[in-house]
Formats: C-alpha cells, sequence, structure tokens
C-alpha cells in the first residue's frame, strides 16, 4: 500500500464527503470543483486498492472500509489542523467562516459580535446568511453553515450548542392605538401581529394570544419582524415584538407597552456548531460566541 502517496487533501476529502453525503456538496465547502473532488477520490481508492464509496441514490455511501478510514482518520485530521493553527497567532488565521443567524439575532448581538471577529482575525472572510431558525439548523447539518445562532432550544444530536441568554417579547402598539383602546366606549377590534408558524417564537406568541383578552381578534401573520413592527408603528393593530428590536420605538415613544397585557415568556438563543467539528477556526470562533449575551451587542468576558 503506497501510503507515501497518500496527502492530507485526500484525507480531508472524504472527511467532507462522508459529512456531507456528495461530491458536489464537499467541492463546494473545500471551495474547488467536482471534478476536482472526484479525481482526490479516485486517487485515494487507487492507492488504498479498496472501494470507499458506493453510491445510493443521489447521495454517494461509504462502504464499511471506507467508514473504518474516516473513523481512524478523523484524530490525524484533527491533530493536524491543531497544529497548523498553532502555527501561527491568532490574527494570522485565514479561511472562511459561514454565520448564520436569525432576525432577532441579527439586529442584537450579531452586529458587535461580527465586529470583534474582524478586528481580531483580519484575514478571515466572513459569510453571513439570515434565515430562520429551522432552516438555519439544516444549513449546519449539511455543511452550508459553520455556525448558527438560533431562537429557541436547538436540540439534535448532531449538533453542539451553549445558551446566550434570553429575549423579553412584548404586546407593542402605536401611541394612536393605545389611545384608542383607552378611550373607546365599547371593544374595538385591533388585528394582532405574530411571527409565521415557520418560526420557533411562532407557539409561544400563539398562547399569548390565546391567554389574553384579545384572544378573538384577528391575527395576522408575518415571517419578518421589521416588516411588523413598520406596520405596528403606522397604527395599524397590536404586535408581540423582542425588546432587543425595538428599544429605539420605545426610547422615542414611537411604540407603548400594550395596558394589561398578559406577561409573555423570555425567549432562549442558542449558538450552534457540528457536534464532530475539529476546524479549530470553528471552534475558537464557538468559544468566543458563548459569552455573548443576546441582549447586548458585547462579549461579556
Amino acid at each position: 500500500m503506497p501510503i507515501n502517496r497518500i496527502a492530507f487533501y485526500h484525507l480531508e476529502t472524504l472527511h467532507w464527503i462522508a459529512r456531507l453525503g456528495t461530491f458536489s456538496a464537499a467541492a463546494e465547502r473545500l471551495n474547488t470543483t467536482q471534478p476536482a473532488i472526484t479525481a482526490r477520490v479516485r486517487e485515494l481508492e487507487t492507492n488504498l486498492g479498496i472501494d470507499l464509496f458506493r453510491r445510493d441514490g443521489r447521495m454517494m455511501a461509504l462502504t464499511p472500509a471506507g467508514r473504518q478510514i474516516v473513523k481512524e482518520s478523523e484524530p490525524l485530521l484533527a491533530s493536524f489542523q491543531s497544529v497548523l493553527q498553532g502555527s501561527n497567532t491568532l490574527s494570522e488565521a485565514s479561511g472562511i467562516v459561514r454565520i448564520g443567524a436569525g432576525e432577532i439575532a441579527a439586529a442584537s448581538c450579531l452586529p458587535g459580535f461580527v465586529a470583534e471577529l474582524q478586528k481580531d482575525l483580519p484575514n478571515v472572510s466572513l459569510e453571513i446568511e439570515l434565515a430562520l431558525t429551522a432552516d438555519l439548523i439544516q444549513q449546519i447539518l449539511n455543511g452550508r453553515m459553520d455556525l448558527v445562532f438560533g431562537a429557541g432550544r436547538i436540540a439534535h444530536p448532531s449538533l453542539k450548542t451553549t445558551p446566550i441568554g434570553s429575549v423579553d417579547l412584548l404586546w407593542l402598539a402605536s401611541p394612536e392605538t393605545i389611545a384608542a383602546m383607552e378611550h373607546a366606549e365599547h371593544e374595538v377590534r385591533f388585528p394582532i401581529w405574530s411571527l409565521s408558524s415557520y418560526s420557533p417564537l411562532y407557539q409561544i406568541m400563539r398562547d399569548a394570544i390565546s391567554q389574553s383578552n384579545m384572544a378573538t381578534q384577528t391575527v395576522n401573520l408575518c415571517n419578518n419582524a421589521r416588516s411588523m413592527i413598520d406596520i405596528v408603528m403606522s397604527g395599524n393593530g397590536i404586535g408581540i415584538f423582542p425588546h432587543t428590536m425595538v428599544q429605539r420605538e420605545l426610547a422615542e415613544n414611537k411604540l407603548m407597552p400594550v395596558p394589561n397585557a398578559v406577561d409573555i415568556p423570555s425567549v432562549e438563543f442558542q449558538v450552534a456548531i457540528r457536534a464532530a467539528e475539529m476546524d479549530p477556526l470553528i471552534l475558537t470562533i464557538f468559544e468566543r460566541a458563548s459569552y455573548l449575551d443576546v441582549r447586548t451587542s458585547s462579549l461579556l468576558y
């Protein structure tokens, strides 16, 4: 077996195909082409004299021999990556890190966190995508994200998570709407705005509405909190909003708390990476993220 012909990139390629399931996904993760990935696998199989993959529909499944090599080479890959990372200072680290965040995290802790990363990691390129937590979880599981900020408790055996605080939800309306509610002689109907069912906050909002004295009001759904805030601020109904996104509007009296509204449970936020993550850079960023407080824009060292 010509081991001397097996290079680090062969094992790295094998690792990412095993994790992501397709040659094309591995090619995207390694910033190369699918033909280049195919060529690497052929070289590795030729050098080892065994088949490493079998096609399973559109996915590539490891053979028993392939699984054994992936299992035994993972500690070697992790050790080698640590050596490479340790040979440079943190400021000299390079690469592309893909971060996903929900709208609330993006409007609160993410800006300050990204600014700190760019200051300390000037050679690292960040690719940031905003999406619903459910979509972000799928993207990190398939390898298209390296780290995600999500709303609600993220529970998946393939993910490692850490809490970064919680955010209060508030019943709010415009001053004009509040005045109309307080001075109306009879019940006045105002639409209630809630995040859509795709959001992890949806059930919390629905429960709050059902327990309130406004349970008979019309409920409108929207998948964008910022748009809902603007709609309610213009005098069109009542909304349930995260405190971190409406601090300016509250300070400027553009939005006001709804009188006698029922309390709403706070929403926990977590940051997640893959449980099998070995990249020292990703692990370092995850550790830094664990010091975040979603209610602020700074790290709590």
